[in-house]
């Protein structure tokens, strides 16, 4: 059971390494693009190619369980399926269902913890493989492994990094569960932290803050949904930046660009210097701050970015 990109390596080890799969349960096709139309998850995508039955439930609760049960399962694996299960389907499988959660929990239950991870300027993270419970994220776990995260590191490339460290695990874990060798973790819930699905108030970049605030920022939203900004009353989306200068707040207000040059749009936060690297102007693809110098700039030193939100 799982949906995005995450998933999808331990869907296909599972069948590379004889795993029964006898169904595959993902969301259902969305629309998608400017042109709103319909696409299937890339979970979907990749059962088919396998050649596997896909239920596609909108409501699990509702219209999905016994269509889950028929099948029988010894064992139900989700990996970033998206939704809550009910209990009926927990307890159903000799091995019970066991969930691939991309962080170190306790620490961060919920939809983006790897967004919210590079945000808060984690040093690491992880993959925890735990039971299912009818509660976000609280079972107990089964095993852990710790991922760094480097200073280059994105969302996109630690996603890609966990799926493939969430898919090495699993096949770690599975032998050892069934054989009955894994003594199960409570998880401590002193420790317990949560990191909520991305709102559109999450991408927009605060000034105020530190260069090195902003930079997780930029970087834990690239490459979706991507942070932004907003310069005479346009939305400007930021793909990337680096901080210049990590203290000194300077006379100029938060959010003043101090200068434009093809190494960056260097601009003052509330702490420290933060310099842009890749950007998006409204109406346009993304490109180089070195691209855009060259061709129709219109940001000059003194103009501002502010940090209120556009619709």
């Amino acid at each position: 059971m799982g949906t995005p990109d995450f998933a999808v390596p331990s869907l296909q080890k599972l069948v590379r390494e004889n795993y029964k799969v006898v169904a595959v349960v993902t969301q259902p096709d969305r629309p998608k693009g400017r042109k709103k139309q319909l696409a299937a998850p890339p979970v979907k995508e990749a059962a088919l190619l396998l050649g596997l039955p896909v239920l596609q439930p909108e409501k699990l609760k509702v219209d999905g369980v016994q269509d889950i049960l028929a099948y029988e399962p010894d064992l139900i694996v989700t990996a970033a399926f998206g939704q809550i299960l009910p209990n009926e389907l927990i307890e159903y499988p000799r091995y019970g269902c066991i969930n691939v959660h991309a962080s170190l929990l306790p620490a961060y239950r919920g939809g983006a913890p790897i967004h919210k991870a590079i945000m808060d300027g984690q040093p690491e993270t992880g993959v925890t493989i735990m039971y299912m419970v009818e509660k976000l994220d609280a079972g107990d776990m089964l095993s852990q492994v710790r991922v760094p995260i480097e200073e280059s590191d994105t969302t996109g490339t630690m996603f890609s990094k966990l799926s493939q460290a969430g898919c090495k695990l699993l096949l770690e874990t599975i032998p050892k569960l069934v054989a009955g060798e894994i003594t199960p973790q409570p998880q401590d819930e002193t420790k317990v932290t949560y990191a909520w699905n991305i709102k559109r108030e999450d991408e927009r970049l605060d000034w105020n803050k530190t260069a090195r605030e902003l930079f997780n920022q930029v970087r834990g939203m690239n490459p979706w949904p991507v942070a932004y900004t907003v310069i005479e009353d346009n939305n400007m989306k930021i793909w990337q930046a680096q901080v210049l200068e990590e203290t000194g707040a300077g006379e100029e207000q938060p959010g003043t660009i101090l200068a434009v040059s093809p190494e960056g749009i260097d601009v003052r936060t509330g702490q420290g210097v933060l310099r842009l690297i890749e950007i998006q102007p409204a109406g346009k693809k993304a490109m180089l701050v070195s691209d855009y110098v060259r061709g129709s700039a219109i940001l000059a030193p003194g103009m501002r970015f502010v940090t209120e939100q556009r619709p």
